[in-house]
């Protein structure tokens, strides 16, 4: 042991969850959230990834990004459900991934589901908040 003090963390879990309220470009807070969803499922958390407000752009098809200089990164979610489908087959992945858009924020921008790059659950604003209320940790951005 040489003098170092070692933990078992073996299975310790939080129930994290990441909330996208802004526009996907012209600030950090989206592709800071997207990092830390990422940290999370290298970890392998419970993570639940919420989309309100002008978050739900993040996910949205057909962005184009060249008039504002920056990178694409919507697609980088396509690796998030691919985790969530992996997790979901392989019943040793201790992990749960939700990702949720809220549908009031959806309609009031007239999306609708088909619209997201990525398979979502869209749930109402009154289920999201038993949602939030279950969660351990909750980042916004």
């Amino acid at each position: 042991m040489n003098g170092e003090i070692e933990f078992d963390t073996a299975g310790i879990t939080k129930k994290f969850m990441y909330v996208n309220r802004k526009a996907p470009y012209g600030t950090i807070y989206a592709l800071e959230i997207l990092e830390a969803v990422l940290i999370s499922a290298a970890f392998e958390q419970h993570a639940c990834i919420v989309f309100i407000d002008d978050g739900v752009y993040q996910i949205k098809k057909g962005q184009n990004t060249d008039s504002v200089n920056m990178k694409n990164f919507s697609k980088t979610y396509g690796v998030i459900a691919m985790e969530k489908e992996d997790a979901d087959d392989d019943e040793d992945i201790d992990m749960v991934w939700r990702i949720i858009v809220e549908q009031e924020s959806m309609e009031a921008r007239g999306l609708c589901a088909d619209d997201f790059v990525i398979d979502v659950e869209i749930i109402p604003s009154a289920e999201l908040a038993i949602i939030m209320s279950e969660q351990e940790i909750i980042i916004s951005g």
